[in-house]
């Protein structure tokens, strides 16, 4: 590797620069790996989000995720067009609709999530498995902070 190669010594270390670029390495093979589903990392987080729950409405299962509404409702339409999910109005508020998972959404959740899972142990291959747990840890500890939405 030449002194030209890679983004140098200044912006290799930037936390900015890492993150994307970890990010983009872990959803690339997030997304090979989810492939065969016909699901992608997006809809994984829905359809988790979905899987072992009472039923949700479509807005708290946004609000989960951290996205809008409209996002939600695209990604539930594909979803239901896919025979994962499926819509039906609340029992008591017909303004809303609930959430659940199709018996074949059920399979695909916990296929892809293995599936996900040996992703995830591929990205993180090159660390210890105790820097890896440190590295999830201090994720979580960024990303999941007490009070913060």
């Amino acid at each position: 590797m030449s002194s030209t190669d890679g983004p140098g010594p200044e912006l290799g270390k930037r936390l900015g620069y890492l993150l994307k670029h970890a990010q983009l390495r872990m959803a690339a093979l997030n997304e090979e790996a989810l492939a065969p589903y016909g699901t992608n990392g997006r809809e994984l987080a829905v359809l988790l989000v979905l899987d072992g729950r009472e039923p949700a409405s479509q807005q708290q299962a946004a609000h989960r995720l951290g996205i809008d509404r409209t996002t939600m409702v695209a990604l539930l339409d594909t979803l239901e067009g896919k025979g994962l999910v499926s819509r039906h109005p609340h029992a008591d508020d017909r303004r809303r609709n609930v959430v659940e998972l199709t018996e074949a959404g059920q399979d695909t959740v916990r296929r892809a999530t293995k599936a996900s899972n040996e992703a995830e142990r591929t990205f993180l291959a090159p660390l210890s498995s105790q820097a890896a747990q440190h590295l999830r840890d201090s994720l979580q500890t960024i990303v999941i902070q007490p009070g913060k939405p």
